[in-house]
């Protein structure tokens, strides 16, 4: 893939250029907005004349069609191409929903389900997602297409979808009560709007909130622009950040939580399940970050690099508005996208900063025991409990390390074996792993530092050269003028 950079001169899209904008002015009394959302049971379905069922969703025959014609998407650009319109994002872990294009329109299908979702190797509960997956599918689109979305509910109980931060029709905003009625368990709802924006934006259930977000029903829509600007982005990651209660030994989240999440993921993952964001040395890069956690800001930090941020879930940052960063915080609800060029080779860790969103399945309802020095006291209480260890008085480093069993569906508190040692993070931790040389995009492995490059321990030598006393008192000088 090339690594060249190029700038864009064209102007953003116009109004009268997207679909759906002019008839937002029509009168009262002319055709009604498009994509009218109504409720499709199997019954009705059946009934529908001319209609044809694949995968679930109803889809609209030509001659109905036709007589609809705000529904074809006529009056705005053709649908955006990968390849030819844009660039894909990548998605570690995840996946993205397919699509077709009926009479002009990019038709989508999302299942609301139960899922088995595994967070990490060892850790695997009941959540509530989409087309099999926790979360759900990227739907990656083009400023300008017009898009219909069917959703079946295939849970126990009503839901519904709301896409955030997308610019629609007040009857497709898909908030339970208020903008439509909520979609019973069995039936099949479709939403039709046109995209009139770009950028990076979420969907989510909005019917019993704290339940159905806090079980994962969550994923992020990715709007490209119809004319892209500035340089070209060679590789587009999309990763969305959420926090969870799974109580160790149990097979389901407690969406009930309000402060205690012990298993902190990106897209659904805790390291050490993540997978690395594989990229090649001078290719421009952004990351894509959606927050849609129950109650914690997270703010991911990336080693190596200094980043601009370029996008909020409102759309574009100005470029006089862009400055250097090494952290960007991604507050509840909202999305941020990052970008920089990477010209360091290496593997460098992308994380949340908040110390305790790096642990797996720990909690705080333990006596603190840093500093505590047992002496002869496991001995004695090993005569009772064989085996017995006091634990946690320099730390929580050594609990992955040592191996030690865990209870069933449970996962360690911290990392995996690395390259030089063990990896003391776990959570909300990946890898950006930038070469040279690269045989497609897999993991390459570990990154081999250059000679000179990679820090261990001093020598004699150097030390005697420098003047390093190791055994003398810190040093240390005042931090102002005597």
């Amino acid at each position: 893939m090339s690594t060249r950079t190029t700038e864009s001169a064209h102007a953003p899209v116009r109004e009268e250029d997207v679909p759906g904008t002019s008839e937002r002015r029509a009168p009262p009394g002319s055709l009604p907005e498009a994509g009218g959302m109504g409720t499709l049971t199997r019954r009705s379905m059946l009934a529908t004349a001319g209609a044809t069922l694949t995968g679930g969703a109803m889809l609209l025959s030509g001659s109905e069609a036709r007589a609809r014609p705000e529904a074809q998407g006529t009056r705005g650009p053709r649908p955006g191409m990968p390849g030819r319109d844009y660039q894909p994002v990548v998605v570690p872990n995840g996946s993205k929903l397919p699509w077709k294009v009926v009479d002009g329109v990019k038709v989508f299908h999302l299942v609301a389900e139960e899922v088995e979702h595994e967070f990490a190797p060892g850790l695997k509960a009941f959540c509530w997602g989409y087309n099999g997956r926790v979360h759900g599918p990227t739907i990656e689109a083009v400023e300008g297409d017009r898009v219909r979305i069917y959703v079946t509910n295939r849970l126990p109980t009503p839901t519904t979808v709301h896409w955030h931060g997308i610019l629609l029709p007040n009857g497709m905003d898909g908030v339970g009560g208020l903008n439509q009625k909520s979609i019973a368990p069995g039936e099949t709802f479709q939403y039709e709007f046109s995209l009139r924006q770009s950028g990076t934006n979420m969907y989510h259930s909005h019917h019993d909130e704290m339940t159905q977000i806090g079980l994962g029903m969550t994923g992020m829509f990715v709007i490209h622009p119809r004319r892209p600007m500035g340089p070209r982005i060679d590789r587009d990651f999309v990763i969305l950040l959420h926090e969870w209660r799974i109580d160790v030994g149990t097979r389901r989240p407690n969406p009930n939580e309000m402060t205690d999440f012990n298993v902190l993921t990106m897209n659904a993952k805790a390291f050490p399940g993540t997978e690395p964001l594989v990229v090649r040395q001078g290719e421009r890069v952004r990351i894509r970050l959606g927050n849609l956690s129950p109650q914690n800001h997270h703010p991911i930090h990336l080693h190596g690099y200094h980043f601009r941020i370029t996008e909020t879930d409102g759309g574009p940052v100005p470029e006089s508005a862009r400055q250097p960063e090494t952290t960007v915080l991604v507050p509840v609800g909202s999305a941020r996208a990052i970008e920089f060029v990477a010209d360091a080779p290496g593997d460098w860790a992308l994380h949340c900063h908040m110390t305790h969103h790096l642990m797996n399945q720990m909690g705080h309802a333990f006596p603190n025991m840093i500093g505590v020095k047992p002496g002869g006291l496991d001995a004695k209480v090993r005569a009772l409990l064989p085996g017995y260890m006091t634990m946690g008085q320099t730390g929580m480093a050594g609990m992955g390390e040592m191996g030690m069993p865990v209870p069933p569906n449970s996962i360690p508190m911290v990392g995996r074996q690395g390259k030089h040692d063990f990896i003391t993070m776990g959570g909300m931790f990946t890898v950006l792993k930038v070469r040279a040389r690269l045989d497609g995009y897999k993991d390459p492995g570990w990154y081999d530092n250059p000679p000179g490059t990679l820090a261990e321990a001093a020598g004699a030598e150097s030390l005697r050269r420098d003047g390093i006393d190791v055994d003398a008192p810190a040093p240390v000088e005042p931090g102002s003028p005597a």
